[in-house]
């Protein structure tokens, strides 16, 4: 990973806090221990009339698919699967959340008011960078406001990116998230009350967290699964195609060589894109990196993928983004230049070409 990726630290061999996490996972961590812990958790919050007792977010992709059979058939759990509806969906990833579902489990499926969505994605194209912001504010906001609604405190999502991947490695020793960590971490500081300017809050409903009030009064345990299992995507995947049939994409997902990973909307694809004009690493290094870590690739074969796929225009959805966001290419193409790093990109021919190689 890139001294660029918000966050991630080096130590004095110029280790990436990813990396010295996947080796401390593999050797130091007692996971036996912190499934006991897990265990002891299940049984604080374990319903005893027969309600729900747990909260699983899901996507029905390969991670979703992974947390939600864990919690129900190894740990006892009566969870709820909650499932937040995307603009843009591909079919693929529709019908691996029916797959997910039809293998017995109850599911609220809500879906935001799409015309805020709509304009909230594309005031963020222009302003943060990131299309795909409106949807993963209002997964959050969703969430918690089900958790309250319903009565049920305890969530668990599936892995926490930051520790993964290469950020804050603060959770890596602490399997409780609060509120202020969703807001100034993993929503980047993307304060969802900003769009008072322009929406009600009821039009807001579904974006507005619930204040710290409401969130201590209800007395949310906010988790993701990763602190209590070693971590593995190609192994979430694997269960998931066996337990319930998952499926891929027919071809490779834009800008990497997979195609099991993010099946839920093209607005990832884009950004993804953005990602790489901001920061200098696409889909493919987050993919490659991944799998180096697992084993599964050494580090010149990430790079000659890096170097194949990395800079991938997406192409095949543009009419797609276009048509949504309401603008014109010409407009669009001036959103991807505001955010492009002149000091990582210039412009040759109408596409922002590096400046840099991956080595």
């Amino acid at each position: 990973m890139p001294a660029t990726r918000p966050r991630i630290t080096f130590n004095e061999e110029g280790i990436c806090n990813a990396c010295q996490w996947a080796k401390e996972k593999r050797t130091i961590i007692d996971w036996d221990e912190r499934w006991k812990v897990l265990q002891g958790i299940c049984d604080k919050y374990r319903s005893k009339t027969g309600g729900f007792d747990v909260i699983v977010p899901v996507s029905g992709g390969k991670d979703s698919c992974y947390v939600a059979y864990k919690m129900k058939n190894e740990l006892g759990m009566h969870p709820l699967l909650v499932n937040i509806v995307p603009p843009l969906m591909f079919e693929v990833g529709n019908k691996n959340l029916e797959r997910l579902i039809a293998g017995g489990f109850d599911c609220v499926q809500v879906h935001p008011n799409p015309e805020v969505s709509r304009r909230i994605a594309a005031r963020e194209f222009f302003g943060f960078g990131d299309p795909l912001l409106s949807w993963m504010i209002s997964v959050r906001s969703v969430i918690f406001r089900t958790a309250i609604k319903f009565g049920i405190p305890f969530i668990m999502w599936g892995e926490e990116g930051e520790v993964e991947y290469g950020g804050l490695s603060q959770s890596k020793n602490n399997p409780i998230h609060d509120r202020n960590f969703e807001l100034k971490i993993l929503l980047s500081g993307n304060n969802p009350e900003k769009y008072l300017d322009e929406f009600s809050r009821e039009e807001l409903y579904f974006w507005l967290f619930p204040t710290q009030e409401e969130y201590e009064k209800a007395g949310i345990a906010n988790m993701h699964f990763n602190y209590f299992d070693l971590w593995d995507q190609y192994r979430n995947y694997v269960l998931a195609k066996e337990k319930f049939g998952m499926e891929e994409k027919k071809g490779r997902n834009v800008g990497t060589y997979t195609n099991y990973a993010q099946t839920d909307t093209c607005l990832f694809d884009l950004h993804c894109y953005l990602m790489y004009l901001k920061f200098g690493f696409g889909r493919c290094t987050a993919d490659a990196c991944i799998d180096v870590r697992r084993g599964a690739l050494d580090r010149e074969q990430a790079v000659e993928l890096i170097k194949k796929f990395d800079n991938a225009y997406p192409e095949p959805y543009i009419d797609k983004y276009l048509e949504y966001f309401q603008i014109t290419r010409e407009k669009f193409d001036e959103g991807l230049d505001k955010h492009a790093n002149k000091n990582l990109f210039e412009k040759i021919n109408g596409r922002w070409m590096p400046k840099f190689s991956v080595e």
